[in-house]
């Protein structure tokens, strides 16, 4: 008996080792990564490893997901297709450079969520539809070669000429990019549309090839984090848009250097699903880099530093901004309401007016600027409300004489259905802060000065009710005797 025993115990051992034996190679098969060099890729330029990529991606879907690896080396790639569990992984010195072959982008059909930039389809390097727990990763690049990516003669014009994106992601869930470097774009770098759970952190950017360039555009994404990134752009640098219904809602901005020769950091222009609980905080803004601006643009400077803008619907609210360093923009703060009333889609509605309210502002020091100045402006009828500026410090370059200037409160036109830009005005009737049409506005210290003689009074309000202004400095050459003029 005890002899059977033993042989009973000896063979369940066995048996054991056995299974856990084969738990631990079907667990090695499940976590090994697709290589893409087994799929057919090759670190050849002249060589197209589109299928290659997707091969890969769609096998490791397949068995559960995992990592696709990109080894050190130069590949040539057409649209890649990310699916669900799929983390694409750039080993350092890895770079994917897209194609400059229409053929190579086929278009990516209208998806379930609609937005105003589908009217063509779309066109993306990489490109994810409805996919959940997808990445980018590691320290390699993606290189759109963007200068080479020109309009599809079948598709509209301005941003929806088909020019392909590097990475363009549409309602998908759980998606992390980080570590990796994107330059070049044919249009926008990175579009996240109608997201939600989504982890930006770490990334490079560069992307001065074409028009459109915007360097990260957050659009209609719910719980969306940003962080720890270098974003240098020849259009807006950081950009949050509203292109369809779905809000920006629940998104986090921080620790990042933005550059660009429009915008620093930007809720708009496209607003129709609105903007709710926006935290910007410990950012840099400041001129580019880059050398050359495309399309022989003679000014080097931003235009805006922080760009808050509800012009095509939607409402603005729950809006925190804090310690923002700026240097060497036009304007340092445009806050803008307004009717532009454009469609989100040719056959959808007009969207009725707009609302922007609850805004905080703290902490932004702004030097070397432009003379163009700070505005808050709502229109007659619609008021931006709850507006609160705390610690606002601004140094700009100042020197104007009479008739560099608009004279009265009258030549700020109120340009209800324009392009919402500070460009519209330029300098405007004040060097520190123009408000007009605002229901609710606190300024607890602004601090205004001038390299050269401006002089311009420092506030000038128009059409606004409980205006409270605690603890302004008015540096000398800022000093004309008129601090505040206030106009019903």
């Amino acid at each position: 008996m005890l002899m059977k025993r033993k042989r009973i115990l000896k063979s369940i051992r066995a048996s054991s080792m056995v299974l856990i034996l084969a738990l631990v190679i079907d667990h090695q098969t499940l976590s090994n990564p697709y290589n893409i060099l087994d799929f057919g890729a090759k670190r050849d330029t002249a060589f197209l490893s589109t299928s290659a990529f997707n091969l890969a991606i769609n096998e490791c879907s397949r068995y559960g997901g995992g990592r696709v690896i990109v080894p050190a080396g130069d590949y040539k790639s057409g649209t890649i297709i990310l699916k669900d569990h799929v983390e694409l992984y750039l080993e350092p010195g890895a770079t994917i450079y897209a194609s400059d072959k229409h053929q190579d982008f086929p278009r990516q059909g209208q998806q379930e969520y609609r937005s105003l930039k589908d009217a063509a389809g779309w066109y993306s390097l990489i490109f994810a539809a409805g996919a959940t727990n997808i990445s980018i990763a590691g320290s390699g690049t993606i290189d759109g070669q963007g200068a080479k990516q020109v309009r599809r003669p079948e598709c509209l014009g301005g941003d929806r000429d088909g020019r392909p994106r590097n990475i363009l992601f549409i309602s998908c869930k759980e998606v992390t990019v980080r570590g990796i470097k994107l330059v070049g774009s044919g249009m926008w770098n990175q579009h996240y549309l109608n997201c939600e759970d989504v982890l930006v952190d770490n990334i490079r950017v560069y992307n001065h090839s074409n028009a459109n360039n915007d360097g990260i555009d957050i659009d209609g994404c719910r719980r969306f984090i940003l962080s720890n990134s270098i974003i240098d752009s020849d259009d807006d640098a950081i950009c949050l848009k509203s292109t369809g219904q779905a809000p920006c809602e629940d998104i986090i901005i921080t620790n990042c250097i933005a550059s660009s020769f429009c915008n620093g950091i930007k809720c708009g222009t496209e607003s129709t699903g609105g903007f709710r609980n926006i935290n910007i905080s410990n950012c840099v803004i400041k001129p580019s880099i880059n050398p050359d601006r495309p399309g022989g643009v003679k000014f080097r400077e931003g235009i805006t530093g922080l760009s808050l803008e509800i012009v095509d619907g939607g409402t603005m609210e729950g809006v925190t901004v804090n310690n923002l360093m700026i240097e060497g923009t036009k304007c340092p703060i445009y806050i803008r309401l307004a009717n532009r009333a454009r469609k989100h889609r040719d056959d959808a509605p007009e969207p009725p007016q707009g609302k922007m309210r609850n805004i905080s502002i703290s902490n932004v020091t702004a030097y070397n600027c432009g003379n163009y100045s700070s505005s808050i402006t709502g229109i007659p009828g619609a008021y931006i409300e709850n507006i609160q500026l705390n610690n606002i410090k601004i140094v700009h370059k100042g020197g104007l004489k009479k008739g560099d200037y608009l004279a009265s409160i009258e030549d700020v036109k109120e340009d209800i259905k324009g392009y919402p830009q500070p460009t519209t005005w330029k300098n405007l009737p004040c060097c520190g802060l123009f408000i007009r049409h605002v229901k609710g506005i606190t300024v607890n210290g602004f601090s205004v000065d001038a390299l050269q003689p401006d002089p311009r009074p420092v506030f000038l309000a128009h059409d606004v009710d409980q205006l409270k202004i605690n603890h302004s400095v008015i540096g000398k050459n800022c000093s004309s005797g008129k601090k505040l003029i206030t106009y019903k």
